[in-house]
């Protein structure tokens, strides 16, 4: 097993990354691609940051003593990018889609407060999309775990005839009784990426997002999750504390654009989905539950 890379105080400078994520990285052998088990720390992290404060505007987070829940998913990142521009990762990481995120916070993280992060490569799944496999953060505190999430992440290739999970129908959509009108201006994805570093062409600009075959940039699935919570922790009946939250990713919002939020509480949990302007399809859609 590859060694742990661990960084101090200060993650991997982005620009080097972003480098050698543009180098070309042809998938040798299609039908046996494996995921290795890379590994990266990050330790003595602090929470406070000018970006968090941006942050929390771009997002629609109201300024407060504790962090947004999203909020260590943004300091891990360099260690994300890290990890998926490794020489030993064997697939490109422009064309990655993500799937599915899940995060779960056992308790609420100040403001200040110093984390040390740890994230991981989980084993991929061949399904009939092509390969997913799980990218795994955890943030402990006082050698605690207080926080994790799971981004399930797919490069597309073409089913293999036998082997692959089959994906269910998806259900019809449900309409639940409150909604909120969404805006996502045409700046919002270079926003994101100015505050979280991320800097995926599909988000920044029309013409970048035509490379890949997209008409318009469209929103990041991040900020679509991280702004939906924040208009959420804003409604009547919201319990802060522990909790889980789950957000599956479907069709892309094009910038700019408007969508509307649609939830529904209940004692076991919330379930939210962010929907187009008519309030026919769905951009991402996922459940809180209070732990």
């Amino acid at each position: 097993m590859p060694d742990t890379l661990i960084y101090h105080h200060t993650p991997p400078s982005l620009l080097p990354l972003y480098a050698r994520a543009l180098m070309p990285k042809p998938v040798k052998d299609k039908d046996d691609v494996t995921i290795p088990a890379l590994s990266a720390r990050l330790l003595g992290a602090s929470t406070s940051s000018d970006a968090l404060v941006r942050y929390e505007k771009i997002c629609g987070f109201t300024r407060s003593t504790r962090t947004p829940l999203t909020w260590p998913h943004v300091m891990a990142f360099p260690l994300h990018l890290k990890l998926l521009t490794d020489k030993a990762f064997p697939l490109p990481l422009l064309g990655l889609v993500h799937l599915r995120n899940t995060i779960t916070q056992y308790r609420e993280i100040g403001a200040g407060e110093t984390l040390d992060l740890s994230v991981r490569l989980g084993k991929p799944e061949r399904t009939d999309r092509g390969i997913e496999f799980d990218l795994i953060t955890e943030a402990y505190a006082a050698g605690k775990l207080i926080w994790e999430e799971s981004s399930v992440t797919l490069f597309r290739q073409a089913a293999k005839e036998s082997g692959a999970r089959s994906k269910s129908t998806p259900p019809e959509l449900e309409q639940y009784p409150n909604t909120l009108n969404v805006n996502a201006p045409e700046s919002i994805g270079r926003q994101y990426a100015r505050v979280s570093g991320d800097s995926n062409p599909i988000h920044m600009h029309a013409l970048s997002a035509r490379a890949f075959g997209f008409p318009k940039a469209i929103a990041h699935g991040m900020w679509s999750k991280a702004h939906a919570l924040a208009l959420l922790e804003q409604q009547e009946g919201w319990k802060s504390g522990a909790l889980r939250v789950t957000c599956q990713f479907k069709k892309p919002l094009f910038l700019p654009g408007t969508a509307q939020l649609n939830w529904q509480s209940g004692r076991s949990g919330w379930d939210y989905q962010l929907l187009n302007s008519k309030g026919d399809a769905p951009h991402l859609s996922g459940r809180i539950e209070w732990l």
